[in-house]
């Protein structure tokens, strides 16, 4: 079963095509995770700008007597 199985898979490992095509497709995954980050960071920092414009705007209650 097992031969059958290598067999199945590509019988040369070393093809060079497979290789560069991972290569490529690494070094894509790795710009789209640092992409992923950088856009988290920003956002990250777009949503405590906000909160802290909505807490600076936002009108004071009055404080009532007991």
């Amino acid at each position: 079963m097992a031969k059958a199985l290598i067999g199945y898979l590509s019988s040369d490992q070393r093809d060079p095509r497979d290789a560069a095509d991972n290569a490529r497709l690494r070094k894509r995954v790795a710009e789209l995770e640092t992409l992923v980050l950088r856009l988290s960071e920003e956002n990250d920092r777009l949503v405590a700008a906000r909160a802290a414009e909505l807490l600076d705007t936002a009108p004071m209650p009055e404080m009532q007597p007991a």
